[in-house]
């Protein structure tokens, strides 16, 4: 636990100043635009839509800042890096655990936005995203490593079945628990605790 709080107090360390001023400005843009278009303003959508382009927004600055895999040079060769941490180390949560975690909302928001069913098509979509990225970081100097991709893939997979368990279930909840108040009160509930996360994490 003590490791997975240390990752993500590093990754916040490197985030937060983006965070806040994509905050600031996504939202003063996108009320601005409801408002001028005279659109109707959905809580819970609103916050999950800005959630995901955070979410994409820090993704985007983590894997273009430093390397954190401690042997230098690129890796074709399918697990080789994967089986050179010990299990339960600090590079061990901060690179296999850290790069199975950080694809799991991208899986989840590939559901979501893309409504897939398709197995394939939502596979073809993670290792798309995942690909990009080494490629990008072997552009611009850092290290491509296939195992990123293979552990990407792994925790893709595992955001998009839960999402697909939870919109299952959701469908079986009573009505009052799909209606937009309902959703909009979860909305608020969710938007505090990842600011106290936040906080805490920072304080």
């Amino acid at each position: 636990m003590n490791s997975l709080y240390g990752n993500l107090k590093d990754v916040l360390s490197i985030t937060w100043p983006m965070l806040f001023i994509s905050l600031v400005i996504l939202v003063s843009l996108r009320i601005s635009y409801l408002i001028k278009h005279k659109e109707e303003f959905i809580l819970y959508k609103e916050v999950f839509l800005l959630i995901f382009i955070l979410y994409i927004l820090c993704l985007f600055q983590v894997v273009t800042s430093q390397d954190i895999n401690i042997y230098e040079g690129n890796n074709f060769i399918p697990f080789s890096e994967i089986f050179r941490y010990e299990i339960g180390s600090r590079y061990f949560f901060k690179n296999i655990i850290g790069n199975v975690v950080m694809f799991m909302p991208y899986g989840f928001f590939v559901g979501k936005f893309a409504s897939l069913k398709n197995t394939k098509l939502t596979l073809f979509l993670l290792i798309l995203a995942s690909l990009s990225i080494e490629v990008t970081q072997l552009l611009i100097g850092r290290v491509f490593d296939v195992d990123d991709i293979l552990l990407n893939v792994i925790g893709g997979i595992i955001g998009y079945i839960v999402y697909r368990f939870i919109d299952k279930i959701y469908n079986m909840l009573p009505k009052i628990l799909q209606s937009k108040t309902f959703l909009n009160v979860l909305s608020i509930i969710i938007s505090i605790f990842i600011g106290i996360v936040i906080f805490q994490v920072l304080t």
